[in-house]
């Protein structure tokens, strides 16, 4: 095991929520040394106790790092945890890779990336990912990429380990660009899928079977087969925040909106999301979009 961690990258990870820890304590196991910061002191001492060494501050975690990996909630956090007082494009020196796991803003990506080439002489690959907390605990994310060649080419072994699809799209900001699509599409169907669940339960038949019925067919998927009982169970303990993809639904429409692209299905979704959350289930699974039809 200490010749494994010895070939691993040194990496430096803010962020320690529902998809950090996960993947903090999977890439623990794949022997990487990681030092570890997150404001909230629970996730520090559930990272800690996965063998993570935490840090006392968020640019400490870049000390000895050879990648600095985010992985926050919002555009802002990662603005302020890259620009802010005291934040990591401070510390960072030449040689060092930041990987941004999170899903902010395509302009903004793009803007960060430029900002910290031009401040650290730092490359930023954009790598927002999909799969949930599940993937990302067993190394099976979906990951699109997006940055300067040479910084994808360093940032392969780490992908290699912690999903089981990475495809780089581009330059900086294609990474995100394609994580749009991929949630316009998130939220788009999931709101069909509660479509669904009510008219099921409507008809009288044993909805809770849809996805047996329907596999295989065209209407099958991960998300018929993965959230689809979630909602007929109305299970709603989060695997992913409601505000997070109403978060995410938003950046769809101004981005759409940025190119004169015409996204009308998802800006029902995008409306219905916020009602979602307007009605008080923030914190609830994306699937409690069910809610909004039990009314």
């Amino acid at each position: 095991m200490a010749e494994e961690r010895a070939a691993k990258l040194r990496l430096g990870y803010l962020g320690l929520g529902l998809m950090g820890l996960p993947m903090v304590s999977h890439l623990i196991g794949k022997g990487y040394t990681v030092a570890g910061y997150d404001i909230v002191p629970e996730r520090r001492q559930a990272a800690e106790a996965s063998g993570a060494q935490m840090m006392a501050q968020a640019a400490d975690v870049a000390w000895d790092a050879d990648l600095i990996v985010l992985n926050l909630p919002t555009t802002q956090s990662v603005e302020d945890a890259m620009f802010g007082e005291g934040g990591l494009s401070s510390v960072m020196r030449p040689g060092q890779i930041l990987v941004d796991f999170s899903t902010i803003a395509v302009d903004k990506g793009q803007s960060f990336a430029a900002r910290l080439l031009d401040e650290a002489g730092c490359g930023w690959v954009d790598a927002p990912v999909s799969g949930g907390p599940s993937a990302a605990a067993s190394g099976a994310l979906t990951i699109m990429a997006g940055g300067r060649s040479e910084d994808i080419e360093r940032v392969r072994p780490l992908m290699t380990d912690v999903a089981q699809r990475f495809t780089p799209m581009g330059p900086s900001g294609a990474g995100l660009a394609a994580k749009m699509i991929n949630q316009l599409i998130v939220g788009c169907t999931h709101v069909v899928l509660a479509e669904a669940l009510m008219l099921a339960e409507a008809a009288g038949i044993d909805a809770g079977r849809i996805p047996e019925c329907l596999a295989g067919g065209h209407a099958d998927g991960v998300l018929l087969q993965r959230n689809y009982p979630r909602m007929a169970a109305r299970d709603l303990a989060p695997q992913g925040y409601a505000r997070q993809l109403l978060k995410d639904l938003e950046m769809v429409s101004v981005f759409a909106g940025s190119l004169k692209a015409p996204t009308p299905m998802s800006g029902e979704a995008l409306n219905l999301y916020r009602l979602l959350i307007h009605l008080g289930h923030a914190e609830a699974d994306t699937t409690a979009i069910v809610k909004v039809f039990d009314r």
